[in-house]
Parts: C-alpha cells; sequence; structure tokens
C-alpha cells in the first residue's frame, strides 16, 4: 500500500506533459533552425542523418545510465521521471504488437523517417519544413481518436488553426508552401512520425521514456548504418571532415535533448496535446531565421497575434489539464 501512495506522489510532483512538451517545441525549433545549415554541410542527407542519430544515441545512454544512478541514490524522494516506467508495468508480459511497436518504433521512427525528413529539409526552407513537420498533430490526431480513444477537445482544435493560420501568415501565405519534392518528404516523415507517436504513447504504459527513447535511437541508427552498406554510402560516414562531424555533434546534441523530452512528454499527457503544443515550434524557427536575415519581416502583425493566441490557449489547457487525472483506456496495441 505504501509503495502506490509512493508513486502517486511522485506522479504528482512530476512536471506537467505539456509542459515538458513546451521544451521539446523550444529544442525542436532551434533544431530544425540548425539542422537547416548542417544538412546541407555533407553531400548525403542520409550519411549526416546517421551520424547524427549516432552521436544523439550516446547522449541519450549517458543521460539515461545518469538518471538511473540519481534515482538509485534519491529514491524515497524523487519524482516520476525520464528514467521511471508507469508502477506495476512489466516488460516481460510484452505481447507480439508491443514488440512490432518497439521494431516501428525503432527502424521507422528512428531511421526511415528522419531520412525522408532531411532529404526533404536539404530541399525545402527551414521554415517551410518546420510548417509542413508540424502537421504532424493533423495526422496524431486522425490516428489518436481510433487507436488511443482519445477525444479532440475544443481547445485542441481553436489552438491549432490559430497557430496554424500564424504560421502561414508569418511565412508569407499559403504559396510560400508550396508541396515541392522537398516539402513532400517532410510531410511523408510527419506521417510516419504520427505512426510512431501513437504505438509510443500506447508503450510508455509499460516502459520508461529513457527506454524507449534508448529504442528509438538505438534501432534507428542501426537500421540506418544498414541502409547506408545497402547503397555504398557506408565509407562516406567514415570519411567525414572535423567540420561535418561538428555538426552531427551539435544536432545530434539537440536530437537527444528533444528525443528525451519528447517521450518523457508523452509518458505524462495525451499525444493530441503534446503534439498540439509542439506547433508552436515553427514559430521558433521563423524567429531565428529572421535574426539571421533569412526571412523576410511580417509586414502585418496579425501573424504574431494568431501565434500568441494559439500557444496561450495552450498553456491555459495544460494548465487545467494537468490538474485532471486521467485513467488510460484499452488500444488495440494490447493491455
Amino acid at each position: 500500500m505504501s509503495v502506490d501512495t509512493t508513486s502517486s506522489t511522485r506522479t504528482k510532483r512530476a512536471v506537467p506533459g505539456v509542459f515538458v512538451a513546451g521544451v521539446t517545441a523550444l529544442i525542436s525549433g532551434v533544431s530544425v533552425f540548425v539542422n537547416s545549415y548542417g544538412v546541407r554541410a555533407v553531400s548525403s542527407p542520409a550519411v549526416y542523418t546517421t551520424a547524427k542519430n549516432l552521436v544523439a544515441t550516446v547522449v541519450l545512454a549517458i543521460a539515461a545510465w545518469t538518471g538511473w544512478l540519481l534515482r538509485r541514490r534519491h529514491r524515497s524522494s524523487a519524482p516520476a521521471n525520464f528514467v521511471t516506467a508507469t508502477p506495476g508495468s512489466d516488460v516481460a508480459r510484452f505481447g507480439v504488437l508491443q514488440w512490432l511497436g518497439l521494431a516501428y518504433v525503432g527502424i521507422v521512427g528512428g531511421g526511415l523517417a528522419f531520412v525522408l525528413f532531411f532529404d526533404g529539409l536539404a530541399r525545402s526552407e527551414p521554415a517551410s519544413a518546420a510548417f509542413w513537420r508540424d502537421t504532424l498533430v493533423i495526422w496524431v490526431a486522425v490516428l489518436a481518436v481510433p487507436f488511443l480513444r482519445e477525444r479532440i477537445r475544443w481547445w485542441n482544435i481553436a489552438a491549432v488553426g490559430l497557430l496554424l493560420a500564424g504560421e502561414i501568415i508569418v511565412t508569407g501565405g499559403v504559396g510560400q508552401l508550396a508541396a515541392n519534392r522537398g516539402e513532400l518528404f517532410v510531410v511523408a516523415s510527419s506521417m510516419l512520425w504520427a505512426v510512431e507517436v501513437v504505438i509510443a504513447r500506447r508503450l510508455l504504459r509499460g516502459l520508461a521514456p529513457a527506454t524507449l527513447s534508448l529504442v528509438r535511437m538505438g534501432v534507428g541508427a542501426i537500421a540506418l548504418l544498414a541502409y547506408l552498406g545497402l547503397t555504398g554510402a557506408l565509407p562516406l560516414l567514415v570519411s567525414l571532415s572535423a567540420h561535418q562531424m561538428m555538426w552531427a555533434a551539435w544536432t545530434g546534441l539537440l536530437l537527444g535533448a528533444y528525443v528525451a523530452t519528447w517521450m518523457t512528454a508523452l509518458s505524462r499527457a495525451r499525444a493530441l496535446d503534446v503534439t498540439s503544443v509542439l506547433v508552436v515550434s515553427a514559430l521558433i524557427t521563423w524567429l531565428l531565421q529572421l535574426g539571421v536575415g533569412s526571412a523576410t519581416p511580417v509586414t502585418s502583425s496579425l501573424g504574431l497575434v494568431l501565434i500568441a493566441l494559439g500557444a496561450g490557449l495552450v498553456v491555459w489547457a495544460g494548465t487545467v489539464g494537468s490538474m485532471r487525472p486521467t485513467s488510460p483506456r484499452p488500444s488495440p496495441l494490447g493491455p
């Protein structure tokens, strides 16, 4: 009985998932901006992605190991965090669907989708790529309702509508978002990641965010290495220059932080809510572009006002939602 009480106390003391997702959105916005330069420093987007993901895997492994050590030392007072799973979870009870879900998270979410995204990013403007990547929330909404039994609340629709409308105005209108080949690759990666979000949300009921993060990036890195081997690009990876490795190191660090906070957010809040918050990342990317002079200043303040309203609504809903107890419902991925 005392164990359950302690677990409950820890959960209450944990930072709400939508607030963690806000940190993820900030990291994501910076990451897309930095990666738009890094991906052009390497001739092959697949080679760049593999190098960056290998760095992220190492970063996550170090973070997980450090977290586990700290958790053991302060077990009695530490809140629910990156290295803790849902109380009573047992990986040994995983069935075929759960293991297939892990395979998807690693091979597709941590491998194939990254190749598509960075190939698309190399052919697109950063702000446009960030916008199309943030259509993730639309695909998640389509999948989360039937598979996670999540309800689309009024604030989800209102916030996403405000944010997307604001971003379209800020990026120069719909005409600036023409679906060229690069942007289609970004949309395809978003669709694949949407499936991963739904699967990850379910798996995180039985796994710690650290464990699933390592599966995603570790298995994904192996899949990417196999892809490079099959395409004959593996020699390019081992011959990267110091300048190219510097880009891989910085962007890999950002990716590690993104995955860690993203999985933590998904373990604490609904998939629809955390992906709604992530939409703000496109604004971060645009502001960084504006700062370096690669984006046109907004002639009308309407776009910024809409984004501010959407972000404010997300924060308000996150504050209210974090006070509501949630009880997961069964899904097709198993008990």
